[in-house]
């Protein structure tokens, strides 16, 4: 059996002038890959500026999974071979680079 890694996201607002209260909010994932290694694979192989990496890499691990398990879903059926080929991008560039 294959160990879940449990991450907690949190997203602060920060530019609150007009406001009392800034908002935030977080949620816990359970998820089989390990996040932290996946950013910096892709911050390392991607070419892309280590800011945009990271956005990348989270942005994949919370899209991806959720995808792959709604696939048949309207929402996401026409984007799933688009997704699919995009993925294979990153990681055929990010291994290439890397080497």
């Amino acid at each position: 059996m294959r160990k879940e890694n449990k991450y907690r996201i949190t997203i602060e607002e920060i530019d609150t002038e007009d406001r009392c209260e800034a908002k935030s909010m977080n949620f816990e994932i359970q998820d089989r890959e390990d996040l932290f290694k996946i950013v910096e694979n892709i911050n390392r192989g991607s070419g892309l500026e280590p800011s945009i990496a990271t956005r990348v890499g989270v942005a994949l691990r919370l899209l991806g999974p959720v995808m792959m398990h709604n696939r048949k879903h309207p929402l996401f059926v026409d984007f799933m071979p688009y997704f699919k080929n995009f993925m294979q991008k990153m990681k055929s560039t990010v291994k290439s680079n890397q080497a």
